[in-house]
């Protein structure tokens, strides 16, 4: 007869609970976690930092294996991607917990909780795909809390979904390891939305994270083909001078090329920061700064209609993607996404779809 004991037996019953895809044993019943770059050292009984990884018996488990927090069918374009499939909808889940500490965050009510195994919403993959197909979704999208939490079940999706036609996509901090990022491009991921929230001491000061690592996984992943496009949440106080917005710009084309997409977003008070929202002008400040620097697509966003969500040519300054609260409202771009004014090829992953 076995001796596990009903909670023991409760635990490796619930299909949230996996083992973990990516750790190492360590002396003892120690075990390293290799998800992310904080590569926590866990003993027995314990919780990594994100809390949603558990050495139990020496082994690791994932505690949030399709424990889903959020679901939507979204637009692309509220990643934000408005250079990866425009005008598609993606399926988007979440689940909860986080690898950085970032005091302002917007989704903190899921990304600052922990798991509860006596109360998860289990989301199988075939249902997943049910729902996929349900709401005509084009893509799925790992989002809301940071997706790298959820990396043993977005895999075990992407295996799934990547070969019936769907793309795929991550709205990450991209704290993840090496080998994660590689099991993640092997498995079918297309495209990342990365959050560069800053330099070096405000990353390191506010989301006790080192920002290069954002970057390495960044233009490894550009290289290897992923399309990749840049998001900086504009902080007051924090992020928002004009070296850290021509630092960013520089790295952005010279490490990923003029193409590359960058997104400057307004910040609003949340969780526990209370500097104030950020002035549109600081934004158009950081565009202005972006296209000095030889950006060619920089954006504005969370400022509904304001001219800098469009797509304009990077030559002859034509309008040719209106945007309008994540809604593709003009599109002058014709099938070989040529402008039509002086023929400039427009750089654009994917087919065009139009929002309904």
């Amino acid at each position: 007869m076995s001796n596990i004991s009903n909670s023991q037996a409760s635990f490796f019953s619930n299909p949230c609970v996996k083992e973990a895809t990516f750790y190492e044993k360590l002396e003892g019943k120690r075990v390293e976690c290799s998800t992310c770059e904080r590569r926590c050292k866990i003993s027995e009984g314990k919780l990594g930092f994100c809390k949603t990884r558990k050495n139990v018996g020496g082994k690791l488990y994932t505690l949030v294996f399709g424990d889903i927090s959020s679901i939507s069918a979204n637009p692309i374009e509220k990643k934000p991607l408005f250079h990866f499939w425009p005008g598609s909808f993606a399926l988007t889940v979440g689940t909860y917990g986080c690898n950085f500490t970032c005091p302002w965050c917007q989704n903190w009510t899921i990304s600052k909780a922990s798991p509860n195994l006596r109360n998860q919403n289990y989301l199988s993959m075939e249902d997943f795909l049910k729902i996929a197909e349900t709401y005509n979704c084009q893509g799925t999208s790992f989002s809301f809390n940071e997706p790298t939490v959820l990396l043993d079940y977005a895999l075990d999706v992407m295996k799934l979904t990547k070969p019936m036609g769907y793309y795929q996509t991550y709205v990450t901090n991209a704290y993840m390891t090496p080998e994660a990022l590689d099991a993640l491009i092997k498995a079918g991921l297309d495209a990342m939305a990365i959050n560069v929230k800053g330099g070096v001491e405000a990353v390191k000061e506010y989301c006790k994270a080192d920002v290069e690592v954002v970057w390495r996984n960044a233009i490894e992943a550009k290289k290897r083909g992923v399309h990749v496009e840049i998001i900086t949440l504009v902080i007051p106080t924090v992020n928002d001078e004009e070296d850290t917005f021509r630092n960013i710009a520089q790295r952005i084309r010279k490490e990923m090329g003029k193409d590359t997409p960058w997104h400057t977003s307004a910040y609003h008070p949340d969780y526990e920061f209370r500097a104030p929202t950020t002035p549109i002008e600081t934004l158009e400040k950081a565009r202005k700064i972006g296209i000095e620097e030889g950006l060619n697509y920089v954006y504005l966003g969370n400022v509904p209609l304001h001219p800098g969500e469009n797509t304009y040519c990077p030559s002859c300054e034509k309008l040719l993607i209106k945007r309008s609260i994540f809604t593709i409202s003009e599109n002058h771009l014709g099938p070989d996404n040529c402008c039509p004014s002086c023929g400039e090829k427009i750089m654009i992953v994917g087919r065009q779809f139009s929002h309904k």
